[in-house]
């Protein structure tokens, strides 16, 4: 994946920022890097890789929208994407400022009763119980085409539930896009084969 000249001068007219310098590799590696652990977080057994310390190096933001970007600029070029719907709520974090630089809406799903006015659902389950996400009915439209973005995928429920409430409101899911994934949890599995899952950073274990 290569960004072509006008990429280029969108990051630098918008944000005046000409970019993290290095290949596509070394980039993720850097991510990777300013990703911290935290070991036996929130309970025993379990590693809590925290982003945050990223948007302490705002170059390394623009360089994420940048790669996910170039991933939809290469794959789907020949398509209108309509709307980056971004999960509650760290999908946020990404999530507007890849909308701005792809020229679409950005959708957010939110966890139940956060939202006002109509609104479509979808419930999905966890380890002990359920949840809900929901969006506003009004920007859920038929026949248009979304790509849903998150922070990480793990065990893929919340994922998978941002996805059928699109689907089966008559929404074409190209693509569901990710920061950091822990693959040994099968998270994509949770998503049809027919919908790619493209992530930057894998780690091993949970």
């Amino acid at each position: 994946m290569v960004l072509n000249y006008s990429d280029t001068l969108y990051f630098k007219d918008i944000y005046g920022w000409d970019g993290y310098n290095g290949s596509r590799d070394e980039k993720i590696e850097e991510i990777k890097t300013r990703i911290r652990e935290y070991p036996d977080f929130p309970k025993p057994g379990i590693t809590f890789r925290d982003v945050f310390p990223l948007f302490h190096h705002p170059s390394l933001q623009h360089t994420i929208v940048e790669l996910l970007k170039g991933q939809i600029d290469e794959k789907y070029s020949n398509r209108k994407i309509d709307m980056i719907v971004g999960i509650d709520s760290r999908g946020f974090l990404f999530g507007p400022e890849l909308a701005n630089a792809l020229g679409c809406n950005f959708i957010p799903a939110r966890k139940k009763g956060k939202l006002p006015g109509a609104t479509v659902t979808q419930s999905y389950q966890l380890e002990y119980g359920s949840d809900t996400l929901e969006m506003q009915k009004e920007y859920v439209v038929a026949g248009k085409c979304a790509i849903i973005v998150d922070d990480l995928i793990a065990t893929g429920g919340t994922m998978a539930a941002a996805y059928n409430l699109l689907t089966n409101s008559g929404v074409e899911v190209l693509e569901c896009q990710c920061l950091v994934e822990l693959p040994e949890l099968h998270g994509r599995d949770k998503l049809p084969k027919q919908c790619p899952v493209f992530c930057l950073v894998e780690y091993g274990g949970c």
